[in-house]
C-alpha cells in the first residue's frame, strides 16, 4: 500500500492534479496503481502418457506410451519422422492450449496426459482426442504429482478437484490460457493497433518464450516480434516494477489520445468546409440581392412582401424535405442490399454443406494481421474446394443440423426484407411530402410572378426568385461550432501520460541495476555455448541485443548466423534465471522446449559442446530442458542414460 501511495502522489505531481483525480482515472479505465511483486512462477513437467491406436505401415495397432522427465537436460532421440517433435508439440497442447504445429500423428491419439508442477502447484491435464480434436479435457490439481499420476479424474477422497472441464479443443484452450496466467502471475501484454483499437496477448505469447522459435525467427525472445512483445515478455521476466500494468497505461493513453486527435480533426474539416460552403452561398446572395435591388419595385409592395415570406418558407421547407428524402434513400438502399446479401447466403446454405457449417463462423473482409481484403478466389476455393478463406485450412466437420440452419437464414431473409420493406414506406412518404411542398412552391413562386406581370420586367422576377433559392439554401446552412473539449477526457490523458512517464523512471531505475549482470551473463553463457568470438552484449528493455564479437565488431541479433542465434536465446533465457536468483526476483518459468538444434546450421564440434554446456548449466540453475535429435551418438556422448529417452533407429518413439 505504501508503494501504491507513493506512485499515485508521484504521477499526481507530475500531472499536477490531485491524487483522487488519479485514483478516480485508472479506476475508470481498470488499471491497477499498484502491482505486487510477482510470485514465484516456475513451471516443470514430469510425465507424459500418449495412448492410441497407430495406423499404416510402421508397427501398427494400439500403443500406450509413458515419457517421465527430470531436472535438466533430457534428450528425445529417433530417427527423423519418428515423433520426437510431436512429444514437444503435446507438451505445448496441454499447457499452451493449442499446439504450435500439428504433426500428422496426432490423429493417432485418443488419450493425452500430462503431469506438471505449475507455480508450485502439482497439476494434471487429460485430453480425450478424436480426429486430431478435443472431445473432453479437464484439468486436475492435488496434493503431490505421484497422487496425480494414477487419476483422469477427480477424487475429493484424495483431495483432487478439478481446476476446469472442456468439451472442445477450443474451450480447452480458453480455459488452459486463463488458468496458467492466473497461477503464473502473468498480466495480458496490451498493445495499440494503429492507434485505433487495443491488442491483448496472453499466455500463447509468453509460452513463446518457453518453446525456442526456430533460428531463423527475428525474435530474440518469445515468437512473436511484432507489437514490441519481446521487450515487453524480458521486462516481465525481470520482475521490472509493474512491466504489464505500464503497457496497458501507455497503449490506453495512446487510444485515447488518438480518438481525440481525429475527432477534433473530422470537426475542424467539417467546420472548415462548412465555412466554405457558407461564404460562397453569402457571395452570391449579395450579388443576387444586388442585382434585385437595381430593378424597379412592385407596385403593391405589402401584397408582393407577403408572398415572397411565404415563398421563402416553403424554400426552407422543401430543403428540409429533400435532406430528409436523402437520409432515407439511403437507409432503403442499405437495407435492399442487406436483403440481397441474405437472400444470397440463403441459397449457399441450400446449396452448399460448407456454408451451413461456416453459417454462424466470423466473416472477416480483411486480414486480422495485415488489414488487406482476402481476394475473390480465395472466396470461390471456399466454396468449389471447401478451404476456409481466411486461412486456407481445410474446412472439416460434419454438416450438424442443416434444417436449423436453414431455418434461420429463411428467417434473416424475412427480417432483412421486413426492413426493406418499413424504409421502403418511409421513403415513398417522404417523397409524397417532398412532391408536395414542390408544388407548394412551384405555386408560390407562380403567385409571385403572377402578382409582378403587371408591373414588374422578367429580369425582376428572376431576381427574386435567385435570392428566395439562395436565402433558403444559407437557412439550411448553419455554422458548425468547434468541437468542445471533454474535460473528463483531457485529465484522463493527462493522467496516463504522467504514469506511463512515471513508470517509465521507475522501470529504468530497475533496469539500472539489474541489465549489467544480465549483460555479464549473456555474454559469459554465449562463450561457454560454442559461440566463438564473443566479447560483450548489450541487451535493452525493448530486447533489442547488439553483440560485439572479432576484434569490435559489433551487430545486431538479427545479423547473427541461425546456429549463434539459437545460443543467443538460450543464454539468454539462462541469463534470467542467474540474475533472478541474484536479485530474488521472480523471471522465466525455468523449462525450455528445444527441437532439432543441430539442424540450425551448427557443426558437430559446436553442437556437443552446446549440449554439454546446456546440461551443465540447466543443473546449476535449476532449469528443465528437452531437446530433440536424430544424433544418437551425440546424445550418448554428451548426456547419461538416464536423461536419454531414445527408440531404436527407425521406430517410432511412441
Amino acid at each position: 500500500m505504501a508503494d501504491e501511495s507513493a506512485l499515485e502522489t508521484r504521477i499526481a505531481a507530475r500531472a499536477k492534479v490531485s491524487v483522487d483525480d488519479v485514483r478516480t482515472v485508472f479506476e475508470a479505465q481498470g488499471i491497477p496503481l499498484g502491482v505486487p511483486p510477482a510470485r514465484p512462477r516456475s513451471l516443470r513437467i514430469h510425465r507424459l502418457r500418449l495412448s492410441g491406436v497407430r495406423t499404416g505401415a510402421l508397427e501398427p495397432g494400439a500403443f500406450d506410451t509413458t515419457f517421465r522427465f527430470e531436472e535438466g537436460l533430457t534428450a528425445l532421440v529417433a530417427s527423423n519422422l519418428r515423433g520426437k517433435s510431436s512429444v514437444l508439440e503435446l507438451v505445448t497442447w496441454c499447457l499452451r492450449g493449442t499446439p504450435r504445429e500439428k504433426s500428422g500423428a496426432i490423429h493417432w491419439l485418443r488419450e493425452v496426459d500430462l503431469d506438471a508442477t505449475v507455480a508450485g502447484q502439482a497439476m494434471a491435464f487429460r485430453l480425450n482426442l478424436d480426429n486430431e480434436e478435443i472431445t473432453s479435457a479437464i484439468a486436475l490439481s492435488g496434493p503431490d504429482r505421484q497422487t496425480l499420476e494414477t487419476l483422469r479424474s477427480p477424487d475429493p477422497a484424495q483431495n483432487v478437484l478439478p481446476l476446469f472441464r472442456a468439451a472442445s479443443s477450443e474451450s480447452y484452450a480458453q480455459q488452459v490460457q486463463a488458468l496458467m496466467m492466473q497461477w503464473m502471475d502473468l498480466q495480458p501484454l496490451v498493445s495499440a493497433q494503429k492507434g485505433t483499437t487495443s491488442v491483448a496477448h496472453g499466455w500463447p505469447a509468453y509460452y513463446g518464450a518457453v518453446y525456442m522459435p526456430g533460428a531463423r525467427s527475428p525474435s530474440l525472445l518469445g515468437d512473436v516480434s511484432m507489437s514490441g512483445l519481446p521487450g515487453r515478455l524480458l521486462q516481465v521476466f525481470l520482475d521490472l516494477p509493474a512491466a504489464a500494468v505500464l503497457t496497458r497505461v501507455k497503449t490506453q493513453a495512446t487510444l485515447m489520445a488518438s480518438a481525440r486527435q481525429r475527432r477534433q480533426g473530422a470537426a475542424k474539416e467539417a467546420q472548415a468546409e462548412r465555412a466554405e460552403q457558407r461564404t460562397q452561398t453569402e457571395a452570391e446572395l449579395t450579388a443576387a440581392r444586388a442585382r434585385f435591388n437595381q430593378l424597379n419595385p412592385p407596385a403593391d409592395s405589402d401584397s408582393l412582401a407577403d408572398l415572397a415570406a411565404e415563398a421563402k418558407r416553403t424554400s426552407t421547407l422543401v430543403a428540409n424535405s429533400q435532406e430528409a428524402w436523402d437520409d432515407l434513400m439511403r437507409l432503403h438502399r442499405q437495407a435492399k442490399a442487406q436483403r440481397q446479401r441474405d437472400e444470397k447466403l440463403l441459397n449457399d446454405v441450400r446449396e452448399s454443406g460448407i456454408a451451413r457449417r461456416l453459417f454462424h463462423g466470423l466473416n472477416p473482409t480483411t486480414c486480422p494481421r495485415c488489414d488487406q481484403d482476402f481476394a475473390a478466389e480465395r472466396r470461390q476455393l471456399e466454396v468449389q474446394e471447401h478451404s476456409c478463406a481466411v486461412c486456407a485450412r481445410p474446412v472439416q466437420g460434419d454438416d450438424e443440423a442443416p434444417e436449423d440452419v436453414l431455418a434461420e437464414a429463411e428467417e434473416r431473409v424475412k427480417t432483412s426484407a421486413d426492413a426493406e420493406q418499413l424504409a421502403r414506406e418511409a421513403l415513398e412518404h417522404a417523397e409524397t411530402e417532398l412532391d408536395r411542398l414542390s408544388s407548394d412552391l412551384r405555386a408560390a413562386h407562380e403567385n409571385l410572378r403572377q402578382a409582378d406581370a403587371a408591373t414588374r420586367v422578367p429580369q425582376y422576377v428572376q431576381a427574386r426568385e435567385e435570392v428566395l433559392r439562395l436565402e433558403g439554401a444559407l437557412s439550411v446552412l448553419p455554422e458548425l461550432s468547434p468541437s468542445s473539449d471533454d474535460p473528463a477526457e483531457d485529465l484522463a490523458i493527462k493522467v496516463l501520460r504522467a504514469g506511463a512517464k512515471t513508470l517509465e523512471d521507475d522501470h529504468a531505475k530497475e533496469a539500472a541495476r539489474l541489465f549489467a549482470d544480465l549483460n555479464t551473463a549473456i555474454a559469459d553463457l554465449g562463450r561457454k555455448f560454442g559461440f566463438a568470438g564473443l566479447e560483450t552484449v548489450s541487451i535493452d528493455r525493448a530486447a533489442h541485443l547488439n553483440v560485439t564479437s572479432d576484434g569490435g565488431h559489433e551487430r545486431s541479433f538479427t545479423d547473427q548466423v541461425p546456429g549463434e542465434r539459437l545460443r543467443l536465446r538460450i543464454a539468454v533465457i539462462v541469463a534470467l534465471l542467474r540474475v533472478g536468483a541474484a536479485h530474488q526476483v521472480s523471471t522465466h518459468p525455468g523449462l525450455l522446449l528445444i527441437d532439432s538444434p543441430k539442424a540450425e546450421e551448427i557443426q558437430d564440434v559446436d553442437i556437443h559442446l552446446l549440449l554439454e554446456e546446456l546440461n551443465a548449466v540447466a543443473e546449476a540453475n535449476q532449469l528443465q530442458v528437452l531437446v530433440t535429435t536424430a544424433d544418437f551418438s551425440l546424445a550418448h556422448d554428451v548426456l547419461p542414460s538416464g536423461s536419454i529417452i531414445e527408440a531404436a533407429e527407425g521406430k517410432p518413439l511412441w
